[in-house]
């Protein structure tokens, strides 16, 4: 039974109620869309941007399943999976239909999906206008990791699978089996899917806190439900390999301390969210809010997966609040759903609840116009700090040939442009075995020797820098020449 259905029975003013919720969260999701457009350049900043694109593409033209690499010259043909092949279709598919515009709307989309289901669980406890403002701080705060990857479709999924699983243990209900599905989907999209594994254990151990040993059988349909959960993630191309891939690389590789995302919290990077964390962690010791040990326990592990690496940041700012809600609005029942409930609805809600379905038709209509105006008047392109659109134009003039040498963040343009990588941002899997180390080893002062020998290793004929690489000084010092340079890129040719 839910908070509202609690007070009466199904009642034309709790009908009006529950419009009302909808439209809130529908404004929400508007407004967050237009604030995302309103910056749609900045969710192509990453470059693996371009070869998530890439792959989808190729399995679209192919409708095979890649086992071995075929995008980089140094680790070509060795062992490799496209494990997140349904996200980089979806993206795919967004770029057949819109180019990059159509790639931006996609994410743009789905994280305004992601704010509406956020108000909407929010709000089955909090009092609406509460709900969407917790919904948008948080929006804001995982903003760094909104790109145009396959992680941003599982956004919504996350929502879904830890509000309903951690209502199921507070109603002490067992784990709707229909929540398999979302695990089936997750796996395909993107290699977090592990996480729906330790989210159901918390939930799990929060019913366990509720009940002891008291209700043995509901305790044995969520171990079953558990149990459930890695076998149909099985239901994968790639089957158990995907599992592996995404085990091998939480438990850390030698390129996982080089990348930025995967780097621990950095206070001077993330000030907004240092703040945000000080201040919660300030009003939990200050306040005489109670939330059990089984809850405290998963905002601890949430904390520490963000520390240790920042780009889970969205654990703990988006699941925080939907697992605590529910305290929060028995603890303090003025903030709660029940409280506006019994409240007189004022004349903007009674104006919402009359034109529910006449602001729906307008806000669609709006949202496809705007989507038809935006791909109309602007054109929306990937940073030019990794596209290095000149260099490659002056590349394909002059017929540049051979094994390149690129900058890292040059990796993903180069795959979508279907030039072999030296280096790119598949390093989950690949560029391991003592080379993402060695690449790093060559900016360092004294790497000269080891740039050397990487150079005649892999006969390089031509490279890619990006303009602050640290190399360019010992290419000059090897004789090699500048052929081309703009305010993003450099391309060295091997002297006469």
């Amino acid at each position: 039974m839910t908070p509202t259905e609690a007070i009466l029975p199904a009642t034309p003013s709790l009908d009006d109620a529950q419009r009302i919720r909808l439209i809130f969260c529908l404004f929400a999701a508007c407004v967050m869309a237009a604030a995302l457009a309103a910056f749609a350049n900045a969710t192509l900043q990453d470059p693996d941007n371009w070869w998530q694109v890439k792959v989808g593409l190729d399995f679209l033209a192919n409708r095979t399943f890649p086992t071995v690499d075929p995008y980089s010259h140094t680790f070509a043909g060795q062992p490799w999976i496209a494990k997140e092949w349904l996200g980089q279709v979806l993206l795919a598919l967004a770029y057949q239909a819109g180019g990059w515009n159509g790639v931006v709307t996609l994410i743009i989309a789905t994280i305004s999906l992601t704010v509406f289901l956020t108000g909407w669980f929010l709000s089955t406890w909090l009092k609406p206008i509460l709900a969407i403002a917790l919904a948008f701080v948080v929006a804001f705060l995982i903003d760094p990791i909104y790109t145009a990857r396959p992680h941003v479709f599982t956004l919504p999924i996350i929502v879904i699978w830890t509000a309903v699983l951690f209502r199921a243990a507070s109603e002490e209900r067992a784990p709707p089996w229909w929540l398999l599905v979302l695990v089936v989907l997750w796996a395909n999209l993107h290699a977090t899917f592990t996480l729906s594994f330790v989210i159901a254990a918390f939930a799990g151990l929060d019913l366990l806190a509720r009940t002891g040993l008291s209700k043995p059988v509901l305790l044995a349909k969520w171990i079953a439900f558990g149990l459930a959960c890695p076998l149909v993630s099985l239901i994968h191309p790639y089957g158990v390999q995907a599992i592996l891939a995404t085990l091998a690389v939480a438990y850390g590789n030698e390129a996982v301390s080089l990348i930025t995302e995967w780097r621990p919290f950095d206070a001077q990077a993330y000030p907004v969210q240092e703040i945000a964390m000080l201040l919660a962690f300030f009003g939990l010791l200050v306040s005489p809010l109670r939330i059990g040990w089984a809850k405290a326990l998963f905002i601890v592990f949430t904390l520490h997966v963000y520390l240790a690496h920042v780009r889970f940041m969205y654990l703990f700012f988006l699941l925080v609040p939907l697992v605590i809600a529910m305290e929060a609005a028995q603890q303090y029942p003025l903030l709660s759903l029940n409280a506006w409930l019994a409240e007189k609805r004022d004349g903007l809600e009674k104006f919402v609840a009359r034109r529910f379905y006449a602001i729906w038709a307008v806000a669609a209509v709006l949202l496809i116009g705007a989507v038809t105006a935006l791909g109309s008047a602007h054109q929306v392109t990937p940073s030019p700090k990794t596209s290095a659109s000149g260099a490659l134009a002056f590349a394909e003039s002059h017929h540049l040939s051979g094994n390149v040498l690129n900058s890292y963040n040059f990796g993903g343009t180069l795959i979508f442009h279907g030039i072999k990588t030296y280096i790119d941002g598949r390093t989950d899997q690949l560029f391991l075995g003592g080379f993402t180390k060695s690449e790093d080893e060559t900016g360092h002062s004294g790497g000269k020797p080891l740039l050397e020998a990487q150079l005649k290793k892999y006969a390089i004929g031509w490279a890619l820098l990006s303009a602050d690489d640290n190399r360019i000084p010992f290419f000059e010092q090897l004789g090699w020449k500048r052929a081309y340079a703009d305010d993003y890129a450099v391309i060295y040719l091997p002297g006469a």
